[in-house]
């Protein structure tokens, strides 16, 4: 009996060293869109934090910052063949492989940042993430949320929307574009880091980015003159980690597991974070003389008639994205009794959004 016992606890140990080995030999190297002269990257380098210190002794997450490795746009073709195992990103970037990529990540006037975090976390947000991203074999991890972003930057004002017409605007998203498009503006596509000499130059004739502390960090209080706000372009934006299905299947469950607590746990400190943040680039602003311009409520009414508009469009050119947009409108639906009901101080309006029946035509 002592010898089985002996021989039992000696294949034991061996197989705790074997497992332990194991793990400790996972080192994944992560890259981001962002360069570290933006401030977005921020939140990459806050769930890389979390997941070193879940994880210790299981995996180890080297990060470089966005276009150290790889330039930022090719980071999605990095993770997706393997050459690296993993990219914070903004899903929006990707919405030329599939236009489903532009609600997960953003919108024009419709999800606040809560309403993002409920989708996600219990209207099954996250389900659908990783069936957009598992196309392309990743498994992806939402870390990062947003509010409504600035605004335009602009070198002229722009106080209603006849100001839009003709204006050459850098604007980054699918369902953006068509937005300002219709509204009589040209978009321009432009990585965050190129906005400064644009705006200096005259290239460009005004530019949204990201929150305000975000677009302090590029230097655009420098370089213009007036603030159209609010952010109706992007009511809220998302970031997280693509992952390299392969990299994530060689994880135990356990390791993979206490990614995704990480992952949850930084969505909630990028909330807080970003709104303290914004404070303080707001102030900024505010210093340097930028005047701040606000559209009326009749001008808002116009652009969410025209971005309901641009929605549909944007869910019949791809079943998937119809899909995202259905599932997002039907928790709008499922949410909006209690949200009136519990005015005013629940999560603020109720978004007049899309014909739900018009955007499951497009399922078919």
């Amino acid at each position: 009996m002592k010898l089985k016992m002996k021989i039992g606890l000696t294949v034991l140990a061996s197989a705790l060293l074997s497992t332990t080995a194991w793990a400790q030999k996972h080192t994944w190297t992560m890259t981001s869109t962002w360069p570290s002269s933006l401030e977005l990257m921020e939140l990459d380098k806050k769930w890389v934090e979390l997941a070193n210190q879940l994880t210790a002794g299981e995996l180890k997450i080297d990060f470089h910052e966005g276009g150290s490795l790889v330039p930022s746009g090719e980071v999605f073709a990095a993770v997706e063949s393997g050459a690296i195992q993993a990219a914070g990103d903004w899903p929006g970037y990707w919405a030329g492989r599939d236009p489903a990529f532009s609600p997960l990540a953003t919108h024009s006037s419709l999800f606040n940042a809560v309403d993002y975090i409920n989708w996600l976390q219990q209207w099954g947000g996250n389900e659908l993430f990783n069936e957009v991203y598992g196309k392309f074999d990743m498994v992806y991890l939402p870390y990062g949320v947003t509010n409504n972003e600035s605004g335009f930057r602009t070198t002229q004002p722009i106080r209603t929307l006849e100001d839009l017409k003709g204006k050459r605007l850098r604007l980054s998203g699918l369902e953006q574009g068509k937005v300002l498009e219709k509204l009589g503006g040209n978009q321009v596509s432009m990585a965050g880091q190129e906005l400064y000499q644009a705006l200096e130059r005259g290239v460009i004739d005004g530019a949204e980015f990201s929150t305000p502390n975000v677009d302090v960090s590029a230097g655009l209080h420098q370089v213009t003159k007036f603030w159209s706000t609010p952010g109706w372009h992007q009511s809220s934006s998302t970031f997280g980690v693509m992952i390299n299905k392969a990299a994530w299947d060689a994880l135990t469950p356990e390791t993979q597991n206490k990614l995704k607590i990480a992952a949850d746990a930084a969505m909630l400190w990028s909330l807080s974070y970003t709104e303290k943040r914004a404070i303080d680039g707001y102030d900024t602003f505010a210093k340097a003389g930028v005047e701040i311009n606000r559209m009326d409520d009749e001008s808002l009414a116009k652009i969410q008639e025209v971005s309901n508009q641009a929605m549909i469009e944007v869910a019949c050119s791809s079943p998937l994205a119809a899909k995202v947009y259905v599932s997002q409108v039907e928790y709008l639906d499922d949410y909006k009794n209690w949200r009136e009901a519990s005015k005013p101080y629940n999560l603020g309006r109720n978004p007049n959004g899309p014909d739900l029946d018009k955007l499951k035509a497009c399922l078919k």
